[in-house]
């Protein structure tokens, strides 16, 4: 299938990483491995971190020109795809492009990772929300990628066009049995090594440290050592919540470097506060480590409460800590957490099911849109007429 790809969210090449970033690749990655041709039409950025009803519509009116630009450079090429995907939109990044595209080339239109928070029917993002709206009803699939999106986004979504599709990832580079360094930790005296993997940004990750450092505060009468690895403008607030004896800093690493640090470590710990899904969850489990975790929309669906992590409710220090010194007093658990995780990740978020779900959603986009074109337009596409 040729597959015509944007993100308005943020492009696939943006320098800035995130997990954003990442699954969005992956999307493409999976594709590819399921025999699909994946063009990317646009890099076209429709996100913005203000609203106002003037600057929105300004966004359309160049994301429109963008549509026709790429319209021109299709017919070119003499290029026309069996469809057009767009990856992560909601009411700060509405998609213009995907529906105009798919309209002017009568193909179906689908989107992955949509998100709805109908407190911005009005105020500032109205005109964005709308925008939103309007694609997700013009869209013959969509796809959130936890089932809190999804409650969302059925008041605007028929059911027979809306779906969960779990994150998934390459597992590849995290299935290694070289973890030399935890049977020290986890059986013996030493103190249980901790890791945690985010930038250092205001905000929602900022807070995510505030609660990590307090829960980490109630169980100093525990040997434990923990690991950030992480960048960002708020690094000297973050550091500062920190006892420096019982942490090590190694900065933002690159994506081949994070494998090494999972393996080396007995435990991942994140409260995720107003987090998708969290993908270091993902990548923590596939490298055979149990994680704490705060009980944030999409979290829940990949890792298993009591099984591959323990749970927290979102923001609870207590809570946190509660968890925490359940496995710092049993560390077996840790290793019993870890294995179950990696065996979790293997059955159900690898490469390989991520192809066999995006196969799936790709096909039921075009029967909607089959469905859903008048009879003649349907007699047309078919040559019966």
């Amino acid at each position: 299938m040729k597959i015509a790809f944007t993100a308005p969210m943020k492009p696939l090449d943006d320098p800035v990483p995130s997990g954003d970033r990442t699954m969005g690749r992956l999307i493409v990655k999976a594709l590819e491995a399921g025999e699909h041709e994946v063009r990317i039409a646009s890099r076209f950025r429709s996100w913005r971190k203000d609203g106002s009803e003037d600057l929105q519509r300004a966004v359309k009116r160049d994301a429109l020109a963008e549509a026709e630009r790429v319209a021109k450079e299709w017919d070119a090429a003499n290029y026309r795809p069996d469809i057009f995907l767009t990856y992560h939109l909601y009411h700060k990044a509405p998609d213009w492009i995907g529906p105009a595209l798919a309209d002017r080339y009568s193909i179906p239109y689908a989107i992955i990772e949509a998100s709805r928070a109908p407190k911005r029917r009005t105020g500032p993002w109205a005109f964005g929300f709308s925008a939103a709206d309007e694609a997700l009803s013009r869209a013959d699939q969509v796809a959130a990628l936890h089932r809190a999106d999804s409650e969302c986004l059925s008041d605007v979504v028929p059911k027979d066009r809306l779906r969960v599709l779990l994150p998934f990832l390459d597992t590849s580079p995290f299935e290694t049995d070289s973890r030399p360094a935890q049977a020290d930790s986890i059986s013996g005296d030493k103190p249980l090594k901790l890791l945690t993997v985010a930038m250092m940004r205001e905000g929602d990750k900022t807070r995510s440290y505030e609660v990590l450092a307090a829960a980490l505060g109630k169980v100093r009468d525990l040997p434990w050592h923990l690991t950030i690895v992480g960048d960002g403008p708020a690094r000297d607030h973050v550091l500062s919540l920190f006892p420096p004896d019982r942490i090590t800093m190694r900065s933002a690493l690159p994506p081949e470097d994070l494998p090494a640090q999972y393996a080396a470590h007995d435990l991942f710990v994140w409260p995720a506060i107003r987090e998708a899904f969290g993908f270091v969850f993902l990548e923590a489990q596939a490298s055979g480590l149990g994680v704490i975790a705060g009980d944030t929309f999409g979290v829940p669906d990949i890792v298993i409460d009591g099984e591959t992590g323990l749970i927290s409710p979102e923001g609870d220090a207590e809570a946190f800590a509660q968890n925490l010194r359940k496995v710092l007093n049993d560390r077996p658990l840790a290793a019993r957490l870890g294995e179950t995780a990696r065996d979790h990740i293997k059955a159900n978020h690898r490469l390989q099911a991520g192809t066999r779900r995006l196969n799936a959603f790709l096909e039921a986009a075009q029967d909607q849109y089959w469905h859903r074109m008048p009879l003649d337009k349907r007699y047309a596409a078919t040559d019966l007429t």
